[in-house]
């Protein structure tokens, strides 16, 4: 029987050193301002409820994990 959990988890660490390394560079300072996104700043206190962004790492994941179903299930 082949171990399918080693490749997985080397997959997933090289996809979470892309992102790391692209929110580093600055190529993501537009996410947490779309449209949608609920900012509220007062003297005294902050208000953040990032809808829009979190709807679009949803799609996002829902199609990567699609994908990878797609691939390793043909």
């Amino acid at each position: 029987m082949r171990s399918t959990v080693g490749p997985l988890l080397v997959g997933a660490g090289v996809l979470m050193t892309l992102v790391g390394v692209l929110v580093w560079s600055g190529l993501f300072g537009w996410f947490g301002r779309l449209p949608g996104d609920i900012r509220v700043e007062t003297p005294g206190t902050r208000f953040y409820a990032p809808i829009v962004s979190m709807l679009v790492v949803s799609v996002v994941f829902s199609l990567l994990i699609s994908f990878i179903r797609r691939i390793w299930h043909p």
